[in-house]
């Protein structure tokens, strides 16, 4: 077992690295002075290259189960792992469809961000909950992770349209969001750096408090800016909290959370004012030259086509197999438990992308802010609401 673990962790940074070298492979068609359909050896290269990452990555999930003895999608770190690798296959599938290598340059450093974000969590392997002892285990969490994935790459061709289109010589409202979709992905790799940071320097500093009239030990891994009300540092040499926590955010866990938000956001924004110093310019505007040979229409179809059967995948994962497992599991279909509400809130707002674009003509950029409002939904379920809020589905403990 303990070889199949070892091994399972080198295949997925295997996968981690391959990806990294076929992103480089993908920018560098960018120079490629050809037509965009035109499939050179370069192009070859960069897909067979994220095809053995994609099995490596396969070998690590297949690994990982033979290891625990179920599918590895029941924890933070498997699920979020799951969902990077579904993504990655998204990619290849419509990339073999649709021939735009610009999805590779976007597609591939989103997975790359979403599995080193998976990596900050315990590793672990645990035994499975009563309530995941099910064969729907498979079929709804794997369901759901193809269907959102399928979904986020409609997002990666949206952002792309906006980045080609919108006009960059001058600062508007679309600009500023452009510039807030591009903090938000450095924060996220903010998330990652400080996390990996304080784990190589193993941090760690105890908070004694008192939650609920029993005295709590809550342990931090990042120096604490936002520590537990009336807190007692009890580590040595370690930094004191700056600001205790407000006290509407409840749960044993909240000061931790956000203190971990914080430090994200924090990094995220010196990294990213960092890159505009350096660019002299919006981060957007810096990637626009590049975009040149991008085919709007083209992009504008790939969004729809991934909505469009992204949508009923997620249909089927989202609602219909999970309440029937919720019947087998809880006695019940449906009980407004905060993933089942957010699950039902993706539904629609993806019911009203498909609406709106075959009734109402909302093709273009449109339709490109639409799919980025809907990735902003799915990774607000996946973080906020998994972490978060308390419930059912929370992945919390």
């Amino acid at each position: 077992m303990e070889d199949l673990i070892t091994w399972s962790g080198r295949l997925l940074y295997s996968a981690f690295i391959i990806y990294l070298i076929a992103t480089l492979l993908f920018a560098a068609t960018i120079k490629d002075k050809r037509k965009e359909k035109t499939f050179t050896k370069l192009h070859l290269i960069a897909i067979s290259t994220t095809i053995i990452g994609f099995l490596a990555q396969l070998g690590y999930f297949f690994t990982r189960w033979a290891a625990s003895g179920h599918a590895p999608v029941s924890n933070m770190f498997e699920f979020v792992t799951f969902f990077g690798m579904m993504l990655v296959l998204a990619f290849i599938i419509l990339y073999f469809i649709y021939r735009i290598e610009l999805l590779g340059l976007f597609a591939l450093p989103i997975a790359l961000l979403i599995i080193a974000y998976a990596s900050m969590y315990p590793r672990e392997i645990s035994p499975l909950v009563p309530s995941l002892k099910s064969h729907w285990l498979y079929i709804h969490v794997t369901t759901v992770a193809l269907g959102e994935a399928i979904l986020a790459v409609s997002f990666v061709a949206g952002i792309i349209y906006l980045i080609r289109k919108i006009n960059q010589s001058k600062s508007t409202a679309k600009t500023k969001w452009l510039e807030i979709i591009m903090y938000a992905i450095f924060s996220t790799l903010g998330f990652v750096i400080i996390t990996t940071a304080f784990s190589i320097a193993d941090y760690s500093a105890t908070f004694e408090y008192t939650l609920e009239g029993n005295a709590t030990e809550l342990d931090y891994q990042i120096p604490a800016i936002f520590g537990p009300p009336d807190g007692e540092l009890l580590t040595e040499e370690r930094m004191d909290a700056l600001i205790p926590t407000p006290e509407w955010l409840h749960g044993a866990e909240a000061p931790r959370k956000l203190n971990t938000l914080i430090w994200s956001l924090l990094v995220g924004l010196l990294l990213y004012t960092g890159i505009r110093l350096i660019l002299r310019k919006r981060v957007a505007a810096a990637i626009q030259p590049f975009l040149k040979k991008a085919n709007p229409e083209l992009l504008d179809e790939v969004c729809y086509r991934s909505v469009a059967i992204g949508f009923p995948v997620f249909t089927l994962g989202g609602l219909i197999f999970a309440a029937i497992w919720a019947q087998e599991a809880w006695n019940r279909y449906w009980g407004w438990d905060p993933k089942e509400v957010w699950a039902l809130i993706t539904w629609f707002f993806y019911a009203i992308f498909l609406h709106l674009r075959l009734t109402r003509g909302w093709h273009g950029e449109r339709s490109a802010w639409l799919a980025v409002v809907g990735f902003a939904i799915i990774m607000f379920n996946l973080i906020v609401v998994n972490l978060v809020l308390a419930g059912l589905h929370s992945y919390a403990g």
